[in-house]
């Protein structure tokens, strides 16, 4: 198993957050977590990636525990990409993602470095941007030089929080499109917090829903977006059709 999460508990001060939640991810699998707003999807993912500390639990990658893990060897484990970029980078769209890099400068930066970068870049599509201001790009532009830096990290887990949020429809299909296919080539696992079922259901492996901190149900999409588990988790009354082999959930009302 490549990412192996037992029994994560975590609160924010007297509130649970997430309560007992395991969710296990092999090489090359794409997982969605999915839920209503506040269900811990986000919190999850900083747990994951050990920027906030589980009260209980363990997080391992590929046997190894990251519980007590130094900031650098979780960077080369993990590469995790936020919903929106919140810190401004004065700097090129290639340097923004040559910082994805930075775990594994010792003397300063080498070739392969910039030809790892070089190849994030073109990868999502952005080697037009690369001597542009980071700044001065659009907002969706800004998030996947975000994911383009989290892959020059070569990391063994990719994690996402709404890496779709400022795409729109044909850039949502791409990015998707191209998240997957690296996972499957370079047997990277990929969790993905998305609010879009129909994405998540077309282009995960596996999804998991969540609703206040707990982990309702997961499986493959078509066991686990049924209209029943829908209705649990939202309130909402959906239709639900098959395309592709894969349900597509239009929601009618709120229940």
């Amino acid at each position: 198993m490549k990412l192996d999460v037992r029994g994560v508990f975590f609160t924010y001060g007297s509130r649970p957050a997430l309560d007992n939640v395991t969710l296990e991810v092999r090489a090359g699998e794409v997982v969605s977590l999915v839920g209503p707003n506040g269900s811990g999807k986000t919190t999850l993912l900083k747990c994951i990636a050990q920027m906030l500390k589980p009260r209980r639990g363990t997080v391992m990658v590929q046997g190894q525990s990251l519980n007590k893990a130094g900031t650098k060897d979780i960077a080369k484990l993990l590469g995790y990409v936020p919903q929106s970029a919140n810190n401004v980078f004065p700097c090129t769209v290639f340097d923004a993602v040559l910082i994805g890099r930075r775990p594994y400068l010792a003397w300063g930066v080498k070739k392969d470095d910039q030809e790892i970068a070089s190849k994030a870049l073109y990868l999502m599509g952005l080697q037009h941007l690369a001597t542009r201001s980071f700044n001065e790009i659009s907002a969706g532009e800004q998030q996947k030089v975000l994911i383009a830096r989290a892959l020059a990290q070569e990391p063994q887990v990719l994690l996402l929080d709404e890496p779709t949020s400022n795409l729109d429809l044909r850039h949502q299909l791409e990015v998707l499109s191209t998240l997957r296919n690296a996972a499957k080539e370079k047997e990277i696992s990929a969790v993905i917090a998305t609010h879009d079922l129909n994405l998540a259901s077309r282009f995960s492996d596996q999804v998991v829903i969540l609703k206040e901190g707990k982990v309702c149900d997961a499986g493959e999409p078509m066991a686990v977006l049924t209209a029943n588990n829908i209705r649990s988790a939202y309130g909402v009354e959906v239709a639900i059709s098959e395309n592709g082999g894969r349900p597509y959930i239009i929601a009618i009302a709120p229940v």
